[in-house]
This record gives structure tokens, C-alpha cells and sequence, in this order.
């Protein structure tokens, strides 16, 4: 056999393959299942729904090296730029 790995690392054997295998034959009670939270937790209460938009490629490269020399991720200065503009609190106005 292969030289299989789980996502935690271990080799995985013929053992588990079989354990595994007997356990799904069997079946599952579904009221068993918990939800799995899949993707990052929500900001705040509620869901965060992603924004998307557009913006020059030089605009960008800009904004990501200055976050990434600030120690800020791009998001993270999106939201509280988007924060600024929406409480009216914003440095400049256009």
C-alpha cells in the first residue's frame, strides 16, 4: 500500500481503511451529525457577507505593500476605511 497520510499526518493503514470502511457500510444516524462551520467566523454578529470590487493594478500593489509594511492585512483596512466613510468620519472627501 501507498504510503498514505491523514490530514494530521499519520500513515494511514489497511487497519483504519478497513475500520473506516466497515463503520460507513453500517450507516450513520444523521440526528448524530453536528454542522460543521466551514470557512473563517463571521466579523461581528451575524454573517459577513464579502465585497468585491475593482481597482487599478498599481492602486493595489500600492495598498498591499503599505498594509503588509503597516502589519495590516488589506481587509482589515478596506473595513475600517469603509467603517470611516460610513459613520462620516473620513480623512479626506472627494
Amino acid at each position: 500500500m501507498a504510503n498514505l497520510k491523514s490530514s494530521k499526518r499519520e500513515r494511514i493503514t489497511k487497519e483504519m481503511i478497513d475500520s473506516i470502511s466497515a463503520e460507513a457500510e453500517a450507516g450513520y444516524d444523521p440526528t448524530t451529525f453536528r454542522p460543521r462551520h466551514v470557512g473563517r467566523p463571521p466579523l461581528g454578529k451575524g454573517t459577513s457577507p464579502r465585497v468585491n470590487f475593482r481597482v487599478p493594478q498599481s492602486l493595489l500593489k500600492q495598498a498591499m505593500a503599505k498594509a503588509k509594511r503597516e502589519g495590516r492585512s488589506l481587509s482589515a483596512v478596506a473595513r475600517r476605511l469603509l467603517e470611516e466613510y460610513v459613520s462620516g468620519h473620513t480623512a479626506s472627501r472627494r
